[in-house]
């Protein structure tokens, strides 16, 4: 069974699941708002030293794949995979984010939930709601970060301003103003429309080995 976290409770991850290949599932929604959900790479001063670190939709994973955006799946908005074993030592933690596209602010979400799952099963979830916010656009909703071992932090923090904002947060810069590039689904290498040999099919009997358990959309 899942362990439940509170925001600001923190824990091993090696308590929750001896695996190091992990499933991060995200689900966050509100009536008329799309959301950018994006992993940072930090170094040991919480800073984005390395902008290959930032994971987001138009750069699907970090250089080694340790860091790996996967897209919808199995009831979760975004998700990724997330290999402990190869992060390389200047990562520190990693800080999983959403922040609105557009107008809007978090007050408006529904349910919604960061979950980690391990061989199939899920291990740990932290649930969140829009009551906890107020006018902020993004909110920072959990980390990895690596004291002595790796632990998961449920942090559930609000924050001021979109992603550009959270960017420069961290320390990255931001482009110079574009064309906005379309959101894309991540390219896994996978034939079109096949998902990833970890990942949860969009419809199975039983997951796969690695792949996440169905999750029941939040009620709206």
């Amino acid at each position: 069974m899942a362990r439940e976290f509170q925001r600001g409770h923190k824990a091993r991850i090696s308590d929750l699941t001896a695996g190091t290949d992990l499933y991060v599932g995200v689900q966050i929604a509100a009536p008329g708002l799309t959301f950018d959900i994006s992993c940072f790479g930090l170094d040991a001063d919480e800073r984005l030293s390395d902008d290959r670190y930032f994971i987001f939709f138009n750069q699907p994973k970090s250089p080694e794949e340790a860091v790996q955006l996967l897209g919808a799946q199995a009831g979760d908005t975004e998700s990724f995979r997330i290999t402990l074993d190869k992060i390389p030592p200047q990562i520190q933690k990693l800080s999983f984010t959403a922040t609105i596209d557009g107008a809007g602010q978090m007050s408006q979400v529904g349910p919604g939930y960061v979950r980690i799952v391990a061989g199939g099963e899920e291990v740990a979830r932290y649930a969140f709601n829009g009551s906890e916010f107020s006018t902020e656009r993004a909110v920072m909703l959990g980390d990895f970060y690596l004291k002595d071992v790796w632990r998961f932090a449920a942090v559930g923090q609000g924050f001021d301003g979109g992603l550009e904002a959270l960017l420069r947060n961290f320390g990255g810069e931001v482009a110079e103003e574009e064309a906005p590039a379309a959101p894309q689904q991540p390219q896994t290498g996978a034939a079109p429309g096949a998902s990833p040999s970890f990942a949860p099919p969009a419809q199975a009997a039983a997951p796969p080995a690695f792949g996440a358990p169905a999750a029941q959309a939040p009620a709206p």
